[in-house]
């Protein structure tokens, strides 16, 4: 059955990529997976670090060397360490383009200018672009694809090792924010663009959109009809205030959500490559909700193929997954990170795998899941939920803790908020700390700062005296326990350790320090 319509309406599942558990990934850096070596290499180190999925090139240069001869040797590697290490592996086609650039396609097409032309600014200046309104660069790029997803169908045709194929990578117009090549220019007269859209930048890239969608749905249908797995195109950001051409302008951004999909409709997902400042922001605009006319359907599932590996990756996967209930997370270039960015990765990853384990063994164990994530400006969240109200924030909002004020900035803390019942909740993360009460004592509460030991800090100078207070009305919530447990691979939650005392605060609240990675199973009580 085709997937792409359907799955882009949202029904894309685990089970649909071949994945029990979400895509807990990690993408190669460009040169990691260029000779045998180099892949024997590092599969087995990203086993390791506890990945279950490896996003690895492959590049149209080393494919077909030489035009009509292939050479899949990488590939069938790639394919076999991989089986022998049980991982999955999402390819990811280095063809026409490879952010923006036409820089992984072969010796003998970059050389044929005339046969394969090349995109232009408005000056007539050529880039290092192939222009996507040339059939002599769509057939090249087309045949090579084709050959390789036949290649991967012959070497895995149960999708057992290779589960999703990315077309292309991060395709834009850079410079310019279109192309005027003389093809180019004709397209865009066909179209009548400048009369329905205008002139402007962001007219013209629209017009791209549209243009590169188109050329990818060529490739999109290829694949359906050898090897139907899903398919997706990845988008580098339009941030920091950059206009269209400052930025790979174009691509498969969410602005242009609705050009994509008129384009290639056969694309199941458009993911965006997460770098900047505002992760929570980014992730939302791919997270896209649910809307009328979409007959009940989310439009765009959540996978994030590309994100900066650094310290903070392994809070923001954990937010990914339990705001958005993300398909997949992958920081860019892990085979080259330290330990200190890996170490992170690697421990949310395995407090993810817990939290799937109970799902699997009891589809309702899990009823609702929120992500948090929270950093020096970004330090708190409220939410309500049938009852309760929690309270999350961050660790060092703890007045004791001298990290907080020490002039450093904060690392990231985030977890994965899990509702298992009434008054029942899992709490998996790393540098987060949530109180409960209900919605009536929320309502009554005045903010005190109390020290370690739960007194309150000593009073100001001339202080007010007491006045009468109004008269406390409803219910409060208290912790009944705070358990750090383990959750095995039957669902079976594995008492660890009683938290009470000091490090609930006596009972005031739960929480995870900023450099531990924990579950916590949360049982409260009205009184």
């Amino acid at each position: 059955m085709i997937l792409g319509l359907v799955a882009l309406m949202g029904t894309l599942t685990m089970s649909a990529i071949g994945h029990d558990h979400p895509i807990l990934g990690g993408e190669l850096s460009n040169s990691a997976a260029t000779s045998v070596a180099d892949i024997d290499e590092v599969m087995p180190r990203m086993k390791a670090l506890g990945l279950n999925t490896v996003l690895v090139p492959a590049y149209w240069e080393l494919t077909e060397p030489r035009e009509g001869d292939f050479d899949f040797s990488l590939i069938d590697r790639t394919i076999d360490v991989a089986r022998r290490e049980q991982l999955r592996v999402v390819f990811l086609w280095f063809g026409a383009w490879k952010n923006s650039m036409s820089c992984y396609a072969p010796a003998w097409f970059k050389a044929d200018t005339k046969r394969f032309p090349r995109a232009m600014t408005a000056d007539g200046k050529p880039m290092e672009i192939a222009s996507c309104f040339s059939d002599n660069v769509l057939q090249a790029d087309l045949k090579a694809f084709s050959a390789l997803m036949r290649h991967i169908k012959e070497r895995d045709p149960q999708r057992e090792v290779v589960t999703m194929m990315q077309i292309e990578n991060e395709i834009g117009m850079l410079e310019s924010a279109r192309d005027h090549s003389p093809l180019a220019e004709r397209a865009y007269k066909k179209e009548q663009w400048a009369e329905r859209y205008g002139t402007d930048d962001y007219a013209d890239e629209k017009f791209m959109a549209l243009s590169y969608a188109r050329y990818v749905e060529h490739l999109a249908q290829a694949a359906r009809q050898i090897h139907d797995m899903p398919l997706y195109v990845n988008a580098a950001m339009n941030s920091r205030g950059r206009r269209p051409g400052e930025y790979p302008s174009a691509g498969p951004l969410a602005h242009l959500i609705d050009f994509w999909n008129e384009g290639a409709p056969s694309l199941d997902l458009l993911a965006p490559d997460i770098y900047d400042t505002g992760f929570k922001s980014w992730a939302a605009q791919y997270a896209m909700p649910l809307r009328p006319q979409d007959g009940g359907k989310v439009r765009n599932r959540l996978f994030i193929p590309e994100s900066r590996c650094c310290a903070n990756s392994g809070v923001r996967a954990l937010y990914a997954f339990g705001e958005h209930q993300a398909l997949g997370f992958s920081p860019f270039a892990i085979d080259q990170a330290s330990p200190q960015e890996t170490e992170t990765v690697t421990k949310a990853y395995a407090l993810v795998r817990q939290v799937e384990n109970l799902k699997a063994a009891n589809a309702k164990a899990v009823q609702t899941t929120w992500g948090l994530l929270f950093d020096q400006d970004d330090r708190e969240r409220t939410i309500y939920d049938e009852g309760v109200v929690m309270t999350c924030r961050h660790y060092f909002t703890l007045p004791w803790d001298p990290r907080a004020t020490d002039g450093s900035t904060w690392p990231e803390g985030g977890a994965m908020l899990v509702r298992l019942g009434k008054y029942d909740y899992l709490l998996a993360g790393s540098g987060v700390v949530v109180s409960f009460k209900t919605p009536t004592e929320q309502q009554q509460t005045e903010p005190k700062q109390l020290g370690e030991d739960g007194f309150a800090e000593a009073g100001a100078e001339g202080a007010s005296p007491a006045v009468a207070r109004q008269r406390f009305e409803g219910k409060r919530l208290g912790l009944l326990s705070v358990d750090e447990v383990e959750i095995g691979t039957d669902g079976t939650m594995h008492y660890l350790r009683r938290h009470n005392g000091d490090q609930t605060h006596q009972g005031r609240h739960a929480r995870i320090g900023v450099g531990e990675w924990k579950v916590l199973h949360i049982k409260l009580y009205a009184y």
